[in-house]
Formats: structure tokens, sequence, C-alpha cells
């Protein structure tokens, strides 16, 4: 098994969507634990050669073990419908954006890939969307304010929705669409995750029953859940993150009490923390009739858990043994699960993990594509980044556009003027642990991506059962949300 690692850092009332704009505020401070701070961003040049050459770091992808057949690889769906370009949101210095044309610019239909029901994305935005967080957000189109010196936005950028923000102030340093409601696929794990890892010990163990499986979509991912075989909470907590398992999200959510009390617990949580954009139709992300989100919904949803020690060791964890089938008179085996996020992996990468990618989490389906939210760290400076359904059809775009978001990201920060801010959630507080706040765990191994030799450094180690600091260790760092008006 090749050793786990993680990377550096780390609907509702249209009523109420219409109270929410909330940019320009004063802020106040609150705390998640990120990855070391160790390492660096390249300059905007060395950036560019890092995509266009060194093939000879494409050799860092052949040191990745093949994923685990247990569960289904991340489909890639092989066409899209081509989104009409979105209109060009001018900055008030006069800056303005630079959006991409799609690549294949004709109009495919996206092959069935057994994932869900329900209707596509629409292929144009709303003219008016959501203020949620400020008023720049409900344009269609682009949104940035660039100021001197800051770089253009990239030009190979097709996904219908994205932003960038920064994940301590919840500045958002530049947008897309953002309040645009899309079908989510996996990415709605997060909230899963966010809503119910608090309320189920890490240590509590349940056997399965048929019942805990019933109702899986056709084609759902599978992380090897077996009935009759007892899993513990923090066992299946790693078949979600590490493997998109809906297997594993529906034994959650029958520990919780069951699937419809899972997604009424999901969507009181959205509206919690001001995810406005977001309906629940199941608790996986699995392709249904009206259940949308928005990149900006995903982004808080990242941000909430990454809040909670045990949400960003298993988004950050590579690889973990998972157990296999109990069966009688015979010793119970495990297996090795790999990560989904090639980000955080590297699989299938040209040059490799991200450096300072630590997670948070990617998904495919029929009817959103693909999407990703992801956070890396830089120079001390953390970004969180969410990409929904990109129209042009190369392999892991998904993944390219939040590379090349993130590379323009880190450099333009401090450049550009803020066009939105994350909101804070309703009560204005969040609590940073997660399940019964330990971190670390008996299988899982959690590393860091992007030592400056193109590798793999460990960041954490696994001693008697948890997690420890090795050398960077991680650290605290300040996360700064808008005050409450007075």
């Amino acid at each position: 098994m090749r050793s786990g690692q993680r990377n550096s850092p780390i609907g509702s009332p249209a009523v109420i969507r219409a109270s929410e704009a909330a940019t320009g505020t004063p802020r106040w401070r609150g705390s998640f634990t990120d990855v070391p701070t160790t390492t660096s961003h390249p300059t905007r040049a060395a950036a560019t050669r890092r995509r266009r050459g060194a093939a000879a770091l494409a050799a860092t992808a052949s040191l990745l073990v093949p994923l685990v057949t247990a569960a289904p690889a991340l489909a890639d769906p092989t066409a899209s419908p081509s989104p009409s370009r979105p209109s060009v949101s001018p900055s008030p210095s006069g800056a303005s954006a630079n959006p991409a044309a799609p690549a294949n610019g004709g109009a495919a239909g996206r092959e069935d890939d057994g994932k869900g029901i329900g209707r596509r994305a629409p292929r144009t935005p709303p003219s008016r969307m959501s203020t949620v967080g400020g008023e720049m957000l409900g344009r269609p189109g682009p949104q940035v304010q660039l100021g001197p010196g800051a770089p253009q936005l990239p030009t190979e950028l097709s996904g219908r929705s994205w932003l960038v923000a920064d994940a301590e102030s919840g500045e958002i340093l530049a947008a897309n669409n953002v309040h645009w409601e899309l079908p989510p696929a996996s990415t709605l794990k997060m909230l899963f995750a966010d809503t119910v890892l608090p309320k189920l010990p890490r240590t509590k163990t349940h056997k399965v029953v048929p019942a805990d499986l019933e109702g899986m979509g056709a084609g759902s991912s599978a992380v090897g859940v077996k009935e009759g075989s007892e899993y513990s909470v923090h066992d299946l907590w790693l078949g979600v993150f590490l493997r998109s398992g809906n297997d594993a999200v529906r034994v959650l959510a029958s520990m919780n009490g069951g699937i419809p009390k899972t997604v009424k617990d999901m969507q009181a949580h959205a509206e919690e923390l001001q995810a406005l954009d977001t309906h629940v139709v199941t608790p996986d992300g699995y392709d249904a009739d009206r259940q949308v989100s928005s990149a900006y919904d995903l982004t808080l949803f990242a941000r909430s858990g990454l809040q909670k020690a045990d949400f960003r060791e298993y988004c950050s964890t590579v690889s973990a043994q998972f157990p296999g089938e109990e069966q009688p008179g015979k010793k119970r085996e495990s297996f090795a699960i790999v990560n989904t996020n090639r980000l955080l992996t590297g699989e299938g990468m040209e040059h490799g993990p991200y450096k300072g990618m630590a997670g948070v989490k990617n998904g495919s389906t029929t009817n959103a594509g693909n999407t990703f939210t992801g956070v890396a760290q830089h120079d001390g400076r953390k970004l969180l980044v969410t990409v929904m359904n990109p129209d042009i059809q190369e392999p892991h775009e998904v993944y390219k556009e939040t590379e090349r978001l993130l590379d323009w990201g880190f450099e333009a920060a401090g450049r550009v003027k803020p066009v939105g801010m994350l909101v804070p959630p309703k009560g204005g507080t969040g609590n940073p642990k997660g399940g019964d706040g330990q971190v670390g765990g008996d299988h899982a191994q959690a590393s860091v991506a992007g030592s400056d030799s193109g590798g793999m450094w460990t960041a954490l180690g696994i001693a008697g059962g948890a997690l420890v600091a090795l050398g960077a260790g991680a650290f605290v760092v300040h996360r700064r949300w808008p005050r409450p008006k007075a």
C-alpha cells in the first residue's frame, strides 16, 4: 500500500435571500487548523513553466498505486452542453475579467453514466441571482476588481460557476455565477459530513443490516460496505471522504436516524450557514430532481467543515485501510483505499499533487458534470476554490481549472479588491472540533504534498493510534467572519 499523504494547508425563502448581503462589514476572529507554512508559491512565470514543461515531474504520478477496485473510479463525463459565454462584469476601477471560451464550442449531449436522474444543469445562468455575500455576486459572468499589478484571470476557464476566496478573511477575490443553482454531485457530502460528523463518536460501531443500504441509486460510488459486517464510525467516514462511498453515507445516515431525518438536518444546517441556494434531496449528492447547490454554498460548507478536527483529518487523508467483509471462522482482512481527489494524490495529473493542497471534496454525476472544492496554502495564505461543471472536454478538467484559479489567486491576493464575502453562520460561531474532538485514527495516514523536490513529505505521522505533529506540524490560523450588524 502506498503511504498516505495529506497536502500542506490546511432552497430557502426568497424573503430571506434578499436580506443577506454582507459585503464590506468588519470582521471577528475564529480559528481552524491548517498545514505547515513552509511551502512557497512559485511566481507566475514559474507556474507557467510548471504547467507547460517539466515533463520529468510527471514521474511523480507513477509512484501512486492504482486506485482500489473496491469502488468505481470517479466518472469523467464524455461530453456536455456548451453554455453561453457569460457576460463580463467590469470592475469599478475599469479592470475586467477575461472569460474563457469553451474549447469544444459545440453542444453535445452528455452520455448517461448511470449516476442519477433528474434534470441536467441549465446551459445559461439566470439574469439575476442571490446577492448573499455582496451585490456583485448576483451578476452573471465573471466578477473581478483588478488593482495595480494584478494578473488577469486565466483564459482557460469553462466552469459554469466558480469562485476564489481567502479561507481566513472570507474575502472573495473573483467569482463567476457563484449563486447559480446547479446539481452538486458528491461535493454535497461536505454538508453531510459537517452536519452529521459531530453527532457520532468515531469509536462507535454499527453492524450493517439490509435496510441500511436500501435505496442506493444505480451506479453509485461505493467503498465496499457489506451487510452483516461491523464498522466503526471512523471507518465509515474514511469511506465517505476517500472513496465518496454512498454505501458509507447511507449507513451513517441510518445511525443518525434515517435518510429523511438526515436530509432534514442537512437542510437546516445549510440554512444556518446561510447557504440559501441549496436544496437537499439525497444525503450523498446522487442526482435527484430539484437537488441543487451553488459554488458559493459549497464553499461555505467546506469552510465550516474545516473548523472541525475530524473533518480536516478525513478530507486530507490520501490512503487508508478499510475493513473487509466479516466471515465466520476467518480472520477479517482489510484493503487499501485511495482518495479520489486528484489534486491531493496527484493521480493522473501531469505534475503530481498540487503543492499546498489539502482537500476538500470532488464529485461527478450525469447532471452535475464534475464538481470540486479545494483548499490550499502557500506562504501562510489559505485559499478556497470551487469549480462546477467545466465545459472543456479534457481529462480531469475540473482539477486543471482549480489549479489555474489557485495559481491566479495566490498571485493576485493583495492586488485585487474583493467582489464579495463568505458570510458567517446565523449564530456567528463555529465549533472547531468534529465528532468526539479527537484527531487521528488507527488506519489512516495523512501527509502533505509539495516538497521542493516535487515529491511527498510527511507532515503528520501515526503513533499510538493517533496522528502526531512531526517537523513543521500543524498550526492554528485565524478565520475572520464579518461582524454581525448592530
